[in-house]
């Protein structure tokens, strides 16, 4: 069998035909390269396709199955998007960001005053897999932890050690800091708009390593450049990779990712191990974890 990676994005539908249109089998990283049906009708040859993780929304389920196209996924672990959201929320809390390029540059040393964590309100947007760790890292530093999601339930939140908030416009307006981890949908798209971000205080802060069009881009850019929160941690955007001249790159008050929620060795060594077995099943005609 013959083995091509790619480390360039495609740019375009046209990029990425031309570049995997005489393979049988195409692996690809969650949700990083779109497969509509504008791209899987073009690929006559491809016949299984894996995506790493259990849920892909980019894919065209019906699509490949017009095609002909078996799809599987992967297993994948909760803990890495768990370990980069603190690290952004710690990092915006304690201005990592600024004071280490201040450190470089030779600018002014410790100019900034950290926010505390212990006795602070931390709201989370879901209370899943992701967000049930988060929350338990949040307790363990001593922060009062409140969640809210539409299907959310006092006792599901009671579980968890933390409180179920009243609705969602109170935890945006109690917390000092909030972060998303919703799946997207039909329900959370654009869920936080300008006025929920209206609704937060000045010295609050917002993470998203969910999806990005849980949270209304522009909007959050324009309270950032406005001052209206205290600072944001993006690890998702509405385009991926940003464009170099994109204005996510410039903002004040930011600190952004390139998308490594999921990027870690274990999981990394779960997605192209499990990759390996979906491709022997598949050529033994016994598919696993297909999806769609």
């Amino acid at each position: 069998m013959e083995v091509v990676g790619f480390s360039e994005h495609p740019a375009t539908e046209d990029e990425l035909v031309a570049a995997v249109r005489d393979f049988d089998i195409v692996v690809t990283l969650r949700e990083r390269v779109p497969f509509p049906a504008s791209v899987l009708d073009r690929l006559p040859r491809l016949k299984l396709l894996v995506a790493s993780g259990m849920r892909n929304s980019v894919i065209d389920f019906a699509s490949a199955r017009a095609n002909g196209v078996t799809v599987c996924g992967t297993g994948s672990s909760p803990t890495p998007p768990v370990e980069l959201t603190w690290a952004l929320l710690l990092g915006l809390a304690r201005g990592i960001a600024p004071e280490s390029a201040a450190m470089r540059s030779g600018g002014p040393w410790q100019s900034t005053v950290g926010a505390d964590l212990h006795g602070r309100r931390l709201g989370l947007l879901g209370l899943g897999k992701i967000g049930s760790r988060v929350a338990q890292v949040g307790l363990a530093f001593g922060m009062d932890v409140v969640a809210w999601s539409q299907n959310l339930t006092a006792a599901r939140a009671e579980k968890q050690g933390v409180q179920l908030a009243d609705s969602k416009d109170e935890l945006l307006s109690t917390s000092d800091f909030v972060s998303v981890h919703l799946v997207l949908g039909d329900r959370t798209r654009g869920l936080v708009g300008p006025s929920e971000l209206a609704l937060m205080r000045p010295s609050s802060y917002l993470v998203n390593t969910s999806r990005a069009a849980i949270v209304d881009q522009d909007a959050l850019l324009a309270a950032l450049h406005a001052g209206r929160i205290a600072g944001a941690g993006l690890d998702v955007f509405d385009i991926e990779p940003l464009p170099l001249d994109h204005p996510v790159r410039t903002a004040p008050r930011l600190l952004a990712t390139p998308h490594l929620g999921y990027v870690s060795r274990a999981n990394y060594r779960t997605y192209y191990g499990d990759a390996v077995e979906n491709i022997e099943a598949f050529l033994t005609g016994s598919p696993v974890r297909r999806l769609g």
